[in-house]
């Protein structure tokens, strides 16, 4: 019976690198990595896991690279990086004068599937708009420089992609929805941003969250609110907010599971106190515009718990949000500020100063209103 594969058989160099961990680099045709190396996409199973991790090529990108291939002199120096799986073996060479400390020569052996019905051995982990400049390229060979590394484990060809283009214009929202699939360290602004990052999935994919699939990521692109207004919500909180009070860091979930038990009724009795401007996109409800989340992620910090852990939360919320109903302009009409300002409904932008203002706003009225009662 004929193999599945072809073996393409390149001299390598392994470089060790900090426990145990590998690097191989080589030369290969740029128009032969397809053929030994596919594009994870970033989607959705049906069961809601993450998968992959690559954003689709941009055109515009692919084809400036490609008109450059094709002029007199063209160098890309940039590697193109590689995450194989264990199918691909390194052999050293022999001999002493082949070897370094931390680096020895040899042959790397990549199977190359013969069907598209064989998994390939690797995935671009970076350089994809280039690969794909090079396969449409009107040339016959264009030799590039790939560095590779050996891992079955999805999770750490994740975190690859995530530190290589940290630090590059990629969406933000692509990165922080990669995120809660890592582990390692990351750069301190992505490590902070973390347990907000799984918080916002947890949000966004559970079907009885209020927020479910409501949330505009790079899988649920449709999502009306955007993803940095409740990550920003989430920060606030976890920062000094209630949300902070039930981080459980030697958790496996780091309390997420504890922080939906707040987070699911609050926001559901928002759905139901304001069912109308909830269910409107943020060009007509300032409640689904970042600053409406923000302003009310405020309140949720203020009320906190209630005293009598016994009672229903989402009950404890809407009692607590339906006096603010009357006085809100989310969707028409205007926001008292004070005796002599008022800001029409659609004028209270996502900016630093609105945001203040009404979050500024809300909490003295919510003071008020609730002290009345009293």
């Amino acid at each position: 019976m004929p193999s599945a594969y072809e073996t393409l058989t390149v001299p390598a160099m392994e470089i060790r690198q900090s426990k145990g961990r590998k690097l191989y680099s080589f030369a290969v045709d740029g128009k032969k990595i397809h053929s030994f190396a596919c594009i994870s996409r970033l989607r959705r199973s049906s069961l809601a896991k993450l998968q992959g991790y690559q954003r689709p090529e941009v055109i515009a990108h692919v084809e400036e690279i490609r008109c450059y291939l094709e002029s007199p002199s063209p160098m890309l120096p940039n590697g193109i990086i590689v995450a194989f799986d264990s199918r691909v073996k390194f052999k050293p060479a022999a001999g002493a004068s082949f070897q370094t400390p931390y680096s020895r020569m040899g042959m790397l052996s990549i199977p190359v599937p013969r069907s598209t019905e064989v998994p390939k051995p690797g995935c671009i982990v970076d350089g994809q708009q280039r690969v794909a400049a090079i396969r449409d390229a009107q040339i016959k060979r264009f030799p590039v420089v790939v560095t590779a590394f050996i891992t079955d484990d999805i999770e750490h060809q994740t975190e690859q992609f995530i530190l290589v283009n940290s630090a590059k214009p990629l969406a933000k929202g692509l990165i922080y929805e990669l995120i809660p699939n890592t582990k390692s360290r990351l750069p301190t602004q992505l490590q902070k941003r973390r347990l907000s990052a799984r918080l916002l999935e947890y949000l966004n994919h559970q079907e009885d969250s209020p927020f479910h699939h409501k949330i505009q990521t790079p899988t649920t692109p449709h999502g009306p609110i955007k993803d940095n207004s409740v990550l920003r919500m989430l920060d606030n909180s976890l920062s000094d907010g209630v949300l902070y009070k039930l981080r459980r860091e030697d958790a496996p979930d780091g309390g997420i599971t504890l922080m939906s038990r707040v987070l699911f009724p609050f926001w559901h009795a928002v759905r139901e106190v304001f069912a109308q401007a909830w269910n409107l996109p943020p060009k007509k409800s300032r409640l689904t515009h970042g600053i409406g989340i923000l302003s009310l992620g405020n309140i949720m910090d203020h009320v906190g718990l209630p005293k009598i852990p016994e009672i229903d939360l989402q009950t404890f919320y809407c009692a607590q949000l339906l006096p603010l109903r009357p006085h809100c302009a989310w969707t028409e009409g205007s926001w008292r500020i004070t005796e002599s300002h008022s800001a029409s409904w659609n004028d209270l932008q996502n900016t630093k100063q609105d945001i203040a203002v009404l979050t500024d706003h809300l909490q003295r009225l919510f003071e008020k209103v609730h002290s009345t009662q009293t």
